[in-house]
């Protein structure tokens, strides 16, 4: 079972943290291919009132490739990059986007950190869904998204923020240690300065908070209910009750206000 240590908060994502077990229980909850909340439905309100028709976009934390595909179908992108630190997952996407007949369109990388592995100028669009949380150092990554943006290219993100800035709580580092893996996070707030310290216009955030408790609250009652028995087929019983409690505990620090999902949308000035 994942568990998480105290002095894993500020450090990167690193491979196998989202194990068979998390991938099958996430997909369950969110849909084929998800790993963020929402699923689909929530990809659309983060790009409410911006068209990607015709953009090529990198997708920083693609996961298994569902939004890329998503992106390219529905919402009629050139092209995307998506980009991840684990080779389990990229080998998911693959499988999926040769499924789907896109691998001329979407492809796969591998990246491990540091300055993001292209040319400046590169695409239209940086999308990221729910993965930015696991990575430290918020100014050096939001200076490579305005590096590889083309002038007036978009940054299209939704992330796990906190609400406050004091030390996490007793609670907060419950959910930790179940979540098992890495936890960055900054609030909105901060988040939108540091997009605008890294030279970003048009900084816009919603704050996701009262969405996420209520959908939280009723994943909770399905995963205790009406899907208990296909998680425990799927996963076992033993890691069922370590994930509803997981999600318990996520139920909690929502309410604390600890937890605060937002969307962050920023522009490169042309």
């Amino acid at each position: 079972m994942n568990t998480i240590e105290p002095a894993k908060i500020g450090q990167p994502s690193e491979p196998g943290e989202y194990d068979d077990g998390m991938q099958a229980l996430l997909q369950i909850i969110w849909g084929d291919g998800f790993l963020s909340p929402g699923g689909a439905a929530e990809v659309a309100r983060l790009l409410e009132g911006s068209d990607i028709t015709g953009c090529t976009l990198l997708d920083v934390g693609c996961g298994l490739g569902a939004i890329d595909e998503l992106l390219v179908r529905e919402y009629h992108a050139a092209s995307v990059v998506g980009i991840d630190v684990d080779p389990s997952l990229l080998a998911g996407m693959q499988a999926r986007i040769e499924r789907a007949g896109m691998t001329g369109r979407i492809r796969g990388l591998q990246v491990d950190g540091g300055p993001l592995p292209f040319a400046d100028a590169s695409f239209d669009v940086v999308f990221s869904k729910d993965s930015l949380v696991q990575i430290p150092d918020k100014p050096a990554i939001f200076a490579e998204v305005l590096r590889v943006l083309r002038p007036g290219g978009r940054f299209l993100a939704s992330d796990w923020l906190r609400g406050g800035t004091a030390g996490y709580s007793a609670e907060m580092m419950e959910y930790f240690r179940l979540e098992g893996i890495a936890y960055n996070m900054a609030t909105l707030a901060e988040s939108a300065e540091a997009l605008r310290a890294a030279g970003f216009n048009a900084v816009e955030i919603r704050d996701r908070h009262d969405w996420y408790l209520d959908l939280a609250q009723r994943e909770l009652e399905a995963m205790e209910g009406s899907l208990n028995s296909v998680i425990v087929h799927r996963i076992g019983p033993e890691r069922a009750r370590h994930f509803i409690d997981n999600w318990r505990q996520l139920v909690v620090v929502l309410k604390r206000g600890e937890l605060r999902p937002g969307h962050l949308k920023a522009v490169k000035a042309a």
